[in-house]
């Protein structure tokens, strides 16, 4: 299969190359597509046809839920059992933006892009390309993100191609994505409101509106996991994946400390580290990927003061160690709060889980 590129300005994305693409979905066909957060891979939530394409082009498991896009407030009612008041004060305070509610379905969602469940995840992106596509198409769009199952996200139309290219119709290639990461996942089907995945919509801006609720990304019931992102590896790079919490020593000598010691058994290793580390004197580090003596390259994850950057950077930046070759990756931890809830959980996923920590 020869994937066809549409390349459009995502200001004034043109509606011929659009038409083109949304006619692919109509048809049952897979189309990978920009959003805020990243490169989604679409089709026709109503064809269990369609969707059972999107978990053999990427080797999902099958249990893995997707999420629904649509384009307006209207298309939702016709997609779920019931829509709580609480769920429309949500939508109308954070959609078109990276906020996913699960609600009951209706019989509308094909049982597939929800499999075993009773619920279904839906969202409307912020991103006009998305939107315009999906009204042309004239269907809501399953659509989990455009890269191979377990793979760092795509946060480009290039990342895409190298996962997906030969296995998908088309790419709307509307530019970078601007988040970064993918959108939270709020459950309302439960009291208190669950957070199944932390995302682009924080955690305190959810709660302004709510008041408290749960964090428990490990929610997995009978049918299998009610989310995407909580139940198998995800988000990696083939390298293997290491956090490094520094505790109250410096991140940076720590950092350094732990990437002789795999240099030393022969390893090719990538230290993902903040720009305030990347500042200190006195090293020889280059943050511009480039292999040092020591067999080890930095990538700049950037400030400490500014988590939307690094949030925006991760999953180019987990590729980039693919790319030059790093068998072990060592990441620097970050704060938990805003947006660093869901840049720890997609870190804490690629390395399922190991930590270093300092006498480790």
């Amino acid at each position: 299969m020869v994937t066809r590129v549409f390349t459009v300005d995502p200001l004034v994305p043109r509606g011929d190359l659009l038409r083109a693409a949304a006619e692919i979905l109509r048809n049952g066909g897979l189309v990978a597509f920009p959003t805020e957060t990243v490169y989604g891979l679409g089709a026709d939530a109503t064809s269990a046809a369609a969707v059972s394409r999107i978990f053999e082009a990427k080797g999902r498991p099958q249990d893995n839920p997707l999420i629904v896009h649509v384009h307006s407030y209207d298309a939702v009612p016709p997609l779920v059992a019931e829509l709580p008041a609480r769920a429309e004060v949500l939508m109308y305070r954070f959609w078109p933006g990276p906020l996913t509610l699960v609600l009951k379905k209706s019989r509308l969602v094909t049982e597939n892009v929800s499999p075993g469940l009773a619920t279904v995840g839906i969202r409307m992106p912020d991103h006009a390309v998305a939107l315009n596509l999906i009204r042309l198409s004239g269907v809501p769009v399953a659509a989990p993100s455009a890269n191979a199952s377990g793979r760092p996200s795509p946060t480009s139309a290039s990342h895409v191609l190298s996962d997906l290219g030969g296995k998908i119709e088309a790419v709307v290639d509307g530019g970078p994505c601007g988040i970064g990461v993918e959108s939270t996942v709020l459950d309302l089907t439960v009291e208190p409101p669950a957070i199944l995945r932390p995302g682009g919509t924080t955690r305190e801006a959810v709660e302004e509106v709510l008041g408290d609720v749960v964090l428990d990304a490990t929610v997995v019931n009978a049918g299998g996991p009610k989310s995407p992102g909580t139940k198998y590896r995800h988000y990696a790079p083939s390298a293997r994946v290491f956090l490094v919490d520094p505790g109250r020593v410096p991140a940076g000598g720590l950092l350094r400390k732990f990437a002789a010691e795999f240099a030393a058994r022969g390893h090719r290793v990538g230290v993902l580290a903040s720009s305030e580390v990347l500042a200190e004197g006195g090293t020889s580090r280059k943050p511009t990927g480039e292999w040092d003596d020591q067999g080890t390259a930095w990538l700049d994850a950037g400030s400490e003061r500014d988590l939307d950057e690094v949030a925006a950077r991760l999953f180019d930046n987990l590729r980039r160690f693919d790319d030059l070759g790093a068998d072990v990756v060592l990441a620097q931890v970050f704060p938990e709060t805003g947006m660093g809830l869901a840049i720890m959980n997609r870190l804490l996923k690629a390395a399922e889980g190991r930590v270093l920590r300092s006498g480790s």
